[in-house]
């Protein structure tokens, strides 16, 4: 018996070992059947579709009305048409005075109006279009909450390129380029190409970056570089980066554009007399000294100091230059401006100005035939043409950004170099 008992347990053994792995393989079986059948669910199962969103709004869930702010129309007048009550309106408007004050809702600009898909159609969203970026959401609810977004704005790099036949703004529009190039370049170049004595044979071209919002263009994002070739000469900008948030722009020897004086005290005029010592006066019909530039201009076109200064004098001469200011920029310069139609907020005797800011605006005050702006710079108390005044450079490139500078101007000049010329320019 004993041997007997023995002889059998291998065979216990292995019967048991057996049955296990049967039993494992079942369960391995029924595992992989139940894992094929999840994913076949899965697989069945339908995508998520994206959501519609709108200002950041499920457009889906709601009915949408789009609109635009017509004359006379207010926050409150928009809102009163769709059953918000007037306590609520104000609530809105005192809120929303840290975010945006709602009395700059301007005529034209676009709003929507999120209603719900109920048969009451309860508004529940107001979203007001500050700017083409910049919008803000008003939530119609209780809770009144505010809050400012914008929409995805898309960077696009681009090229331009234009010869001049007329006036740079032609050039832009001949060259299918976006008009606001032209006041682009003209600031960029405000200290060293005479805008007002551009003509044939003159071109540009232009690396920059333009925003757009869907698929429509709201601007000139930045100009990484640009060429400027007038009277025969190439001037070259490159908008390089001092610092983390500081950028200049510097011609390819790292000497800046930006100089002590803008080239003029307005923009896109025409000069309709210049400086001379013997000048027929149109209104007393005699010969005398002209001792600055007349600029032909629309009345009311802005007028900016040429540099920074303080307003000397600010006052009218009936029998001369009408309304007129006087700014002294430093020891040895100082510039006039005749004939405004008015000043500019803030502007009185002992104001200080900074370059480019405004300080009155073109007229035909005093002895005049027609709105224009009557320019003048002394030296040292003596008038000097101001077309021929060489102000002095700002700051150059730093030294120890000089091996920096090469290695970002080099690449930009050789694109702008390998642009193809415009068609008249050639």
């Amino acid at each position: 018996m004993t041997q007997r008992f023995f002889i059998n347990i291998p065979r216990l053994f292995l019967f048991s070992l057996i049955i296990l792995l049967i039993s494992g393989c079942d369960a391995d079986k029924k595992k992989s059947e139940e894992e094929e059948t999840k994913f076949d669910s899965l697989a069945v199962l339908p995508k998520m579709k994206p959501l519609n969103l709108k200002y950041g709004l499920p457009v889906d869930s709601f009915i949408v009305e789009n609109n635009t702010v017509k004359r006379n129309e207010f926050l409150a007048t928009i809102l009163l048409k769709y059953k918000i009550p007037y306590n609520q309106i104000d609530l809105l408007a005192k809120k929303s005075k840290e975010v945006f004050d709602v009395r700059k809702i301007k005529v034209g600009n676009p709003y929507a109006v999120f209603m719900g898909r109920d048969s009451a159609q309860t508004a529940h969203y107001f979203v007001y279009e500050i700017d083409k970026i910049n919008y803000i959401v008003y939530n119609l609810s209780d809770s009144a909450g505010i809050s400012l977004g914008q929409k995805p704005v898309r960077k696009v790099a681009k090229t331009a390129t234009g010869a001049i036949t007329s006036s740079l703004w032609n050039a832009m529009t001949e060259n299918n380029t976006n008009p606001v190039m032209a006041l682009e370049l003209s600031d960029i170049y405000a200290w060293t190409v005479d805008f007002f004595g551009i003509g044939k044979g003159d071109y540009f071209k232009v690396m920059y970056t333009e925003n757009y919002v869907d698929s429509v263009s709201v601007g000139i994002s930045s100009i990484e570089a640009a060429l400027f070739h007038h009277r025969g000469d190439n001037y070259y900008a490159f908008n390089f980066p001092e610092d983390s948030v500081t950028y200049n722009y510097f011609d390819e020897d790292g000497k800046s554009l930006r100089k002590a004086f803008l080239k003029a005290p307005l923009k896109f005029s025409r000069i309709s007399s210049r400086f001379s010592n013997s000048r027929f006066h149109p209104v007393l019909k005699i010969r005398r000294p002209h001792h600055g530039v007349d600029y032909a201009a629309p009345k009311g076109t802005h007028v900016f100091s040429i540099g920074d200064g303080r307003v000397s004098q600010k006052g009218y001469q009936a029998r001369g230059g009408g309304n007129y200011l006087k700014i002294k920029h430093n020891s040895v310069y100082t510039t006039v401006y005749m004939h405004l139609n008015g000043f500019a907020k803030g502007i009185k005797k002992g104001t200080k100005v900074k370059q480019g800011q405004l300080i009155g605006y073109v007229g035909s005050t005093g002895l005049s035939t027609g709105p224009h702006l009557d320019y003048r710079v002394y030296k040292n108390g003596k008038p000097i043409d101001p077309l021929k005044i060489k102000a002095p450079p700002v700051a150059p490139v730093k030294k120890e950004d000089e091996k920096r500078f090469k290695a970002f101007y080099k690449p930009l000049k050789k694109m702008l170099d390998e642009l193809a010329l415009p068609v008249a320019a050639q």
